[in-house]
């Protein structure tokens, strides 16, 4: 039987417990079956290499103040390595940038245990698993979606801003912060290249959801999920969080100069600032 990842991530009490259970899930076929269907096939070029095929965690250190939301793993890449935007160009370029404002020890990333650090920052995406064509379902994507919910209410005490790297990022992040408590305008800030946002705690909500949490406890038990997603309302514990919007450094955008290393650099300079992260001067 498949443990659904609400009920195993309420469980995490840490990100190092989550990150062991985001590997271990099974939760949803079609990307069990395909990340290790390209585990076992292999690129030419990686022939000679084992493959991770299991669900890629986060990277980046448990009380970052600035969270990077990508869209999942590459096959050949984070699903080669297992770590989250490494073993592929798109990883380099974003490693790149980092490496520019000083946010990560080397702009390269080429396998797990190549020594890169990142500062201040942690990557992760609300889909774990690499998809067929690099496209999860909506299905896939919402349960998916505790893994993140419980990542970003773990990092809550010291998180201070996001960078969302393309669209579907962006519409995944939002029900998770207006979960959480966070006030997401009406309309929704939409996503944008350079996109700024600033959302605000609901004291109310997170006063009201408090309440509930304390009312349900007596049957956790019997309603453990439920608790989980109680307590996660209450998880923002500061006034503002920044959004910020980045195009995904797919070889599509890049190759076609959509997004450029200096646009990169810029968001990530922007939400570095947010974040009350030191950063580096690139002229």
């Amino acid at each position: 039987m498949v443990t659904h990842p609400a009920a195993v991530a309420a469980r995490a009490a840490d990100i190092a417990q989550l990150d062991a259970d985001v590997v271990e899930c099974t939760a949803c076929p079609r990307l069990v079956e395909w990340r290790e269907e390209v585990a076992r096939t292999k690129r030419a070029a990686f022939a000679d290499q084992t493959y991770w095929g299991r669900p890629v965690p986060g990277f980046g250190p448990a009380d970052a103040s600035l969270a990077i939301v990508g869209l999942a793993p590459a096959a050949h890449g984070a699903n080669r390595t297992g770590r989250m935007f490494t073993g592929d160009r798109s990883g380099d370029f974003l490693y790149g940038a980092l490496h520019d404002v000083g946010l990560a020890s080397q702009p390269t990333a080429t396998s797990a245990d190549d020594g890169l650090e990142l500062f201040g920052v942690r990557i992760t995406a609300p889909v774990h698993c690499a998809p067929p064509a690099n496209k999860p379902t909506p299905a896939e994507r919402d349960t998916c979606r505790p893994w993140l919910a419980r990542e970003l209410e773990l990092m809550a005490p010291t998180l201070r801003a996001v960078v969302v790297l393309g669209a579907f990022g962006w519409q995944a992040l939002l029900p998770v912060l207006a979960d959480a408590g966070w006030r997401i305008p009406r309309p929704r800030p939409r996503f944008g290249h350079a996109a700024h946002h600033v959302v605000s705690c609901t004291p109310a909500a997170v006063s009201d959801t408090q309440a509930a949490v304390s009312d349900t406890q007596a049957a956790v038990s019997d309603t453990q999920a439920a608790v989980s997603d109680t307590q996660a309302a209450v998880s923002c514990t500061h006034d503002t969080l920044h959004l910020f919007g980045c195009f995904h450094p797919s070889q599509q955008n890049t190759f076609t100069g959509r997004l450029t290393r200096e646009m990169l650099r810029d968001v990530l300079t922007d939400a570095a600032k947010a974040a009350s992260l030191p950063v580096r001067n690139v002229t």
